[in-house]
């Protein structure tokens, strides 16, 4: 089965230094990782190298629904891009292009057959966008 790749991107007014530390440091990643503002990720942890684990518990602020998001690192170039993989075998990658005071970063991802490619790419690129609005504010 050929898997589809969906890709998002923003650009943040931000050096790629920073860019890097508020994507990949769990006490920013709680305060950006999720798509609406109902939802939040009280919690995430961040083993950064090959082999490491990501998990990030995103949730509804009602507590109607929460799941667990983990990944396990592929490839790492510090301060450039990263792979992993998800609980589920899909793949994705991340990868800030830094310009000055701003950085493209790009996220590409296997898309998941259970939801349409459009409602995925949506809902990603939401949780880029807080990614953005936080990294701009602080």
């Amino acid at each position: 089965m050929q898997t589809s790749k969906i890709t998002v991107q923003t650009v943040v007014a931000s050096a790629a230094q920073k860019a890097w530390d508020h994507y990949t440091q769990p006490e920013h990643i709680t305060k950006w990782n999720f798509a609406s503002d109902d939802w939040q990720c009280p919690s995430a942890s961040n083993d950064m190298r090959v082999g490491g684990k990501y998990s990030a518990r995103m949730e509804a602020k009602d507590g109607s629904f929460g799941f667990d998001f983990e990944a396990i690192y592929e490839d790492i170039v510090p301060g450039k891009s990263f792979t992993y993989v998800m609980g589920d075998g899909r793949a994705a990658q991340v990868s800030f292009d830094g310009q000055g005071q701003q950085t493209a970063v790009t996220v590409t991802f296997d898309a998941e057959n259970e939801n349409p490619v459009e409602m995925q790419k949506g809902g990603w690129q939401a949780i880029l966008n807080n990614y953005k609005k936080y990294t701009e504010a602080h």
